[in-house]
């Protein structure tokens, strides 16, 4: 259920975090987006960079994706769809 989700309507739900948290920065609340940028940063090398080698993906385009849908877009892919 929730890879099915994920696969789906993943990276609008991060396009809406992303706006929703950018939002708030700017109006002096910026930790939620701070929080959400450190954990795509961090999973860029445990997990985008990594699964980009494995797969043959440009590591830029990896990285790109990784920080802005995290895991919505390297799951599906992982997972071999």
């Amino acid at each position: 259920m929730f890879y099915k989700l994920t696969k789906s309507t993943g990276k609008a739900q991060c396009v809406i975090l992303y706006s929703v948290f950018s939002f708030m920065a700017a109006k002096k609340k910026p930790l939620p987006l701070l929080i959400l940028l450190g954990l795509h940063i961090m999973e860029v090398f445990q997990k985008g960079l990594p699964l980009a080698e494995e797969k043959g993906i440009n590591k830029a385009e990896a990285v790109l994706n990784t920080l802005c849908f995290g895991f919505t877009w390297w799951l599906p892919i992982k997972k071999g769809d």
